[in-house]
């Protein structure tokens, strides 16, 4: 679409996408609720939806730059992702089954399919990624598919289910064992194929995301051409793994964007709901729902953004960090989820309504968050596998990590731009995780700053809630670093889910570190910092209080937030603080 402030910063290519989409709580459009819940209970989408987001130019920001398209990186598109989210997850997750079908394209393909998928891309087209079949889910060593070698081609033969965009998609990436060389990529376009040698499936009936096509597709004979193949021969597997470190990181998008929405659909029914003579929101356990969500989003937020950061800033980490976005923050938004359902009572449980009934449709939605991309039990096991070789190193600094550190969670500059190479990407971070090695140099700054900058409550609330995560860190790691340490057992799984605790609490800090130098010392300026570290150890220690001189400020972005043209943020709350 000409026109569009397309080199503008991420930040507010978003906020010109949201203001684009338009009010949710109109009684009209496409991405009213009004539309969306009346068109989810027939299992369709609002007439003219995703016209609109294509041309607003969506789809160009599916295309790195280097390809003709504007996606400049991960970070951009995680926020565009985001605000889509906040309205309608079925569309949201139609384009990003589009993004994991052809990243492959842009990892390994060679100039013509790179050209060929862009062109159709940037014309309308969809794209699928076909990895699961029926009787083997996740198991990525089992693949029954073949493709057998055939003159100058391949006759590829099985059955890939369940797909998103099997059916709608015009480019298919095929996970297929190859004759002679093991599993492997082929692209395939639809549109080169003999029609009578394959077939779709229907739709596959679901509980949310109703209207997406989750569908499958059938291989008989099908003849392929050599050119199909991505990559290498036989590494079929080490890409699959490596494209879903991107959408795996890519995913927490969905789970800020539902958080955003539940959160402003339970607050505005607390503030205008009146029981016992009083708004609902003055009822105290009411009021700890919310401000309980809202904390969550943003340590989603602090965990997320730096990781979508690093795949131009740090590839090689993304093995175990895309794996701790994945667990942490659909966990995360699960749990904002259920807070906003205990504010809403039975008017959770209603197709009508609040919102025009659309919480319901959030929520069944948004369960797809931590099943798709790898189970929540599978991210676990590959966080707990990469576990020991972190906790030997936990408290060495990494060479170069103030620099990387400073790069991921300094707001002011942009991400780097995106140069698709599958080179970057590794299978695991042989150690190196500069966002848990660099906490104890991150206290100790946080100490000297406590001392030199903040009023000495706010200080001592700090060094208190550092201190209390220090030394649940340092025995988390100490219980890893054993012989007797196992991944796959369920205290390794508990483990892996400790260790995403103490990335979230060191991001935040980091955070705090490199983009709040203006604002520490302001009311509000580590105030969130303290709440957010607070709710974090939470989790680890259920006995733990958020300290409610730090939660009047907040509150009042909160309710100020409530019907502003933002989404909750840590952003508005940076902007609040400065002044």
């Amino acid at each position: 679409m000409t026109g569009q402030p397309f080199d503008r910063p991420a930040f507010a290519l978003a906020a010109d996408l949201d203001r684009a989409l338009g009010d949710t709580d109109a009684p009209s459009g496409p991405f009213s609720f009004a539309e969306i819940v009346e068109h989810e209970e027939n299992g369709s989408l609002p007439p003219g939806a995703v016209d609109l987001v294509r041309q607003w130019g969506f789809a160009e920001h599916l295309v790195p730059e280097e390809f003709g398209g504007r996606l400049r990186n991960l970070e951009q598109l995680f926020l565009l992702t985001r605000s889509l989210s906040r309205r309608n997850l079925t569309i949201a997750v139609m384009f990003g089954s589009a993004v994991l079908g052809v990243n492959s394209v842009w990892l390994w393909g060679d100039d013509e399919q790179r050209a060929e998928v862009a062109q159709g891309l940037l014309s309308g087209d969809l794209a699928c990624f076909a990895v699961s079949e029926p009787d083997h889910g996740s198991d990525l060593g089992t693949n029954e598919t073949t493709a057998a070698l055939a003159g100058d081609g391949y006759v590829l033969n099985g059955e890939k289910w369940p797909v998103g965009n099997a059916t709608r998609g015009r480019f298919v990436t095929v996970y297929a064992h190859l004759e002679g060389a093991g599993s492997s990529l082929l692209l395939l376009d639809k549109r080169d194929l003999d029609e009578a040698s394959w077939d779709n499936h229907p739709f596959v009936r679901t509980v949310g995301l109703r209207g997406h096509d989750l569908s499958g597709i059938t291989f008989r004979d099908t003849r392929v051409p050599a050119g199909a193949l991505l990559g290498r021969p036989g590494a079929g597997l080490a890409e699959v793994l490596q494209v879903l470190q991107i959408t795996r990181t890519a995913i927490g998008a969905l789970s800020l964007g539902t958080m955003d929405s539940v959160l402003r659909i339970a607050l505005r029914h607390a503030r205008e709901r009146v029981l016992y003579g009083q708004e609902i929101y003055r009822i105290p356990v009411i009021r700890r729902h919310l401000l309980r969500g809202y904390l969550d989003l943003l340590i989603a937020e602090c965990t997320a953004l730096p990781v979508a950061r690093s795949l131009t800033v740090a590839p090689s980490r993304l093995s175990l960090w895309s794996s701790v976005v994945k667990y942490l923050v659909p966990t995360l938004g699960e749990e904002v989820v259920q807070e906003a359902a205990r504010v809403l009572g039975a008017r959770s449980y209603l197709r009508e309504g609040v919102a025009h009934g659309a919480f319901q449709k959030l929520q069944r939605d948004h369960a797809i968050a931590s099943i798709f991309e790898g189970t929540t039990h599978v991210n676990l096991h590959g966080i707990a596998a990469q576990l020991r070789a972190v906790a030997r190193v936990a408290d060495r600094p990494a060479r170069g990590g103030d620099e990387l550190l400073r790069r991921l969670f300094d707001w002011s500059e942009e991400a780097p731009r995106w140069e698709p190479s599958g080179r970057a990407l590794r299978l695991t971070n042989a150690a190196e995780d500069e966002i848990t090695r660099g906490w104890s140099a991150a206290v100790a700054e946080a100490g000297r700053l406590a001392e030199r900058e903040l009023p000495a409550e706010e200080g001592a609330a700090l060094m208190k809630v550092l201190g209390a995560l220090s030394d649940r860190r340092a025995a988390c790691y100490a219980r890893v670093d054993t012989d007797a340490f196992d991944a796959v057992s369920t205290e390794g799984q508990d483990l892996a889910a400790e260790h995403c605790v103490h990335h979230a609490a060191a991001s935040c800090l980091y955070t705090w570190l490199h983009s709040f130098g203006a604002e520490r010392a302001r009311p509000g300026g580590t105030g969130w910092l303290v709440l957010v570290l607070q709710r974090l150890l939470q989790r680890l220690d259920p006995a733990v209080d958020l300290d409610e001189t730090f939660l009047p400020w907040l509150e009042e972005r909160v309710l100020a937030g409530l019907d502003g043209p933002e989404y909750f943020s840590l952003r508005t709350v940076k902007a609040a603080a400065g002044g």
